[in-house]
């Protein structure tokens, strides 16, 4: 591409010889008045009309006797272009004044427009808790600046509010016809950028508009990406939750599901290789954050899924499965970009094993640090191993994941229960780690909950998944409403119970466990009281005779959710061989770790995971309370992080890992995509899980994660739209 001179306006530029008239200026940064142009479309307009567009940009050019059309007008090398000729103002006035007699913005015939404020009442009583979106000082509305550029006057504008009709079908934004000024872009958009066609040129009550092809916006094919919203000049598109961009994380809003995440994993982009059939790529994006790709894929608590835009719909992209199936998927792509640096010379101290532990030491190791892990119990992996069942976690699966680990050079010994983390200090480590977990559990609070056979939920589920000796009996129940009770009812259908019930204070709605972990506990057999709380335990003929109350919900508590209310007098008391107290963990610090801590977890700085001891950092449960695995790997992330800097590094634990990829804006057209579910998983038959920890879930088929992929809105194409150059505010204010 070669270059050529041009004069714009009395200045002597330089432009690309495939540049228009307007990219031209615009690169120089040079505004001329337009409406319908935008950089990231094709133009509507020829050179000397424009048929699809709003006219605006008319501009002379010497030795030309006509006016030309500056989008659609290729520039030429000597070409003199006058933009602000008084002429060319003329022209430019007049076309605009044609668009604001049909569809003007309202504020532009409003009378208090010259001292208007946000949260004013505007022409159309806009409710005054709402800023309207035409109001000038809304730097978005182009249509309102372009009127104060040209300078016109609110006596030029014989306008009647013509009060058509607001398509409101869209569960994400809201098109006002009232606004719409036809200038094309969102149909050029939709057509040229995304392939979708999902919008054009209609009458509505006799006035030209732009909007969906069909009816609604389902049935015309939309694949709620966003870029007409974002194109729109003028308002009449706009999204429904954010309408004024008054959102300070901005790029969060627009990509909900990474924001969303803990460890901030790129989603889409990850979810966007799946739907192309290109696994590794996926893993390798996923890998760039988190080292547990295979175990998060299949235990992950998924706030992305809760966050993800398409859940409005219908159902959220399956975005834990899709990690899942990339992890199942590797063919070690990612290994070529895994870096470990030079050897620095100073040793980390990393105690604990766990998902927050291990995160931590390896990238510690990549940073080119001696770490070591010392892990108190006989098998690595924390709660990943003695908290989550092999039938939700194989061991394979996290096994194969802590192995490349080790591979970075990350030093772990089981059966070395620390003490003292000073004593670490003195023996030579720079920087220590504290990444314990919490491994206690919680007490019922009911009477006899220490008699022989009631047990410790926690306990119960490290004694099996080590492989120890216990002894439980048939009948079985289980006290609490989150993951762990649910964990502990179906482990315990597992080693021999055929009797499993679990007990819980409050109604369905308000239990913590997952709504899939609930369902499957329920598929299995395990049966459910609701609405009851242990009073009190005593033995009776070998038996565990255990008093409930029934309870009733009350107001709201401190977590949001309804609080359980006894009812004086509705006691009832059932009978079981064993009852288990799942109702929660608490930490167990050594009392020579001498750090400060806050309701019995680590007080740790919440930026830097440093404690009040200069070179001890601390993160996961230990810091947090219980919490989930990919919010401990965050907190794993952050302390590498920040001991790296602590030790004089960067800190910069960031890689690229997976092949970087132009992205194509083009997603074609779909007429089902609408109506797309999510898949059904295949799983293991009830009756082949009695007895064993075999895998339930068996994972999505090629297809089906193909498919789940391509029901992703790729939201963060919305982020790569770019904006047109806008004239410079003029609003006087009395």
């Amino acid at each position: 591409m070669s270059k050529i001179q041009l004069i714009i306006d009395g200045k002597t530029i330089s432009a690309d010889n495939a540049d228009t008239i307007i990219e031209a200026a615009n690169k120089a940064g040079i505004y001329i008045p337009t409406l319908c142009y935008h950089p990231d479309l094709k133009p509507a307009c020829t050179s000397d009309n424009c048929t699809e567009g709003c006219g605006i940009c008319a501009v002379e050019v010497e030795g030309q006797a006509d006016f030309v059309q500056a989008c659609g007008t290729k520039a030429l090398d000597c070409m003199v272009v006058h933009s602000d000729s008084a002429t060319a103002r003329n022209r430019q006035h007049q076309a605009l004044l044609k668009i604001l007699k049909r569809h003007p913005n309202a504020c532009l015939t409003c009378w208090r427009r010259e001292r208007c404020r946000p949260f004013d009442i505007c022409l159309r009583n806009v409710d005054i808790s709402e800023r309207c979106v035409t109001c000038p000082e809304n730097t978005h509305c182009e249509l309102q600046r372009l009127v104060d550029f040209l300078d016109m006057g609110n006596d030029e504008i014989p306008y009647k509010y013509p009060d058509l009709p607001i398509q409101r079908d869209n569960p994400y934004f809201d098109l006002d016809y009232n606004l719409c000024i036809a200038c094309g872009r969102c149909v050029r958009a939709c057509r040229d950028l995304r392939g979708i066609k999902a919008l054009d040129f209609k009458e509505v009550n006799g006035v030209k508009v732009c909007g969906p092809v069909k009816d609604t916006y389902k049935d015309s094919g939309c694949k709620y990406c966003f870029t007409c919203v974002e194109v729109c000049p003028v308002g009449a598109l706009v999204d429904k939750q954010a309408r004024y961009r008054n959102i300070a994380e901005w790029d969060g809003y627009v990509v909900p599901c990474s924001y969303a995440c803990p460890a901030h994993i790129d989603i889409p982009r990850y979810v966007n290789f799946v739907s192309r059939g290109k696994y590794p790529e996926a893993l390798a994006v996923v890998r760039e954050k988190v080292p547990f790709p295979g175990a998060l894929g299949r235990v992950c608590i998924h706030p992305c899924e809760q966050a993800c835009r398409r859940g409005k719909l219908d159902e959220p992209i399956c975005i834990k499965f899709l990690k899942r199936y990339a992890a199942d998927h590797d063919n070690e792509l990612w290994k070529k970009g895994n870096k470990v640096m030079p050897s620095t010379g100073k040793k980390v101290a990393v105690v604990g094993s766990g998902p927050a532990g291990l995160t931590a030491a390896f990238y510690l190791a990549k940073f080119g640090h001696a770490v070591t892990v010392f892990e108190a119990l006989p098998q690595t992996g924390g709660m990943m191993r003695v908290g989550i069942p092999a039938y939700r976690l194989p061991r394979e699966i996290l096994d194969a994941e802590i192995n490349e680990i080790k591979k970075v050079g990350v030093e772990i010994k089981v059966n070395q229960r620390i003490e003292s983390v000073d004593q670490l200090l003195q023996k030579g480590f720079d920087a220590v780690f504290v990444g314990i977990g919490d491994h206690k559990g919680s007490k019922m609070g009911a009477e006899g909950e220490d008699l022989p056979g009631v047990l410790d939920g926690v306990d119960f589920l490290r004694t099996v998944a080590l492989g120890q000796e216990f002894k439980i009996g048939k009948k079985v129940a289980i006290i609490g409403g989150g993951n762990s009770a649910i964990d502990c009812a179906r482990v315990a259908l597992r080693v021999g119970c055929n009797d499993v019930t679990i007990v819980y204070r409050r109604t369905r709605a308000e239990m913590p466990a997952a709504a899939e972990e609930v369902e499957a506990a329920i598929h299995e057999g395990i049966k459910v009281v609701f609405l009851a709380a242990p009073n009190k335990i005593t033995q009776k003929d070998g038996k565990l005779a255990m008093e409930c109350i029934k309870m009733r919900l009350g107001d709201p508590d401190a977590s949001g959710r309804r609080s359980p209310v006894r009812i004086p007098g509705s006691e009832y008391i059932t009978e079981y061989d064993n009852v288990i107290a799942g109702i929660g963990q608490a930490s167990d610090i050594p009392a020579r770790f001498d750090l400060a801590v806050n309701r019995g977890n680590i007080k740790a700085s919440p930026t830097t995971l440093e404690t009040n001891k200069k070179g001890i950092f601390a993160g996961g449960d230990i810091v947090t309370g219980p919490a989930s695995v990919i919010g401990a790997i965050a907190q794993g992330r952050l302390a590498a992080s920040s001991i790296d800097k602590y030790l004089g590094g960067e800190g910069v634990v960031d890689e690229v890992l997976a092949p970087v990829e132009a992205m194509d804006p083009v997603f074609g057209e779909d007429a089902h995509f609408a109506g797309k579910k999510q898949p059904h998983m295949a799983e293991l038959e009830n009756s082949k899980r009695q007895g064993n920890f075999d895998e339930v879930e068996f994972g999505y088929s090629e297809q089906q994660a193909v498919d789940e992929g391509k029901r992703c809105y790729k939201c963060d194409y919305r982020l790569k739209i770019n904006h047109p150059m806008q004239p410079p505010v003029r609003v006087k204010i009395a």
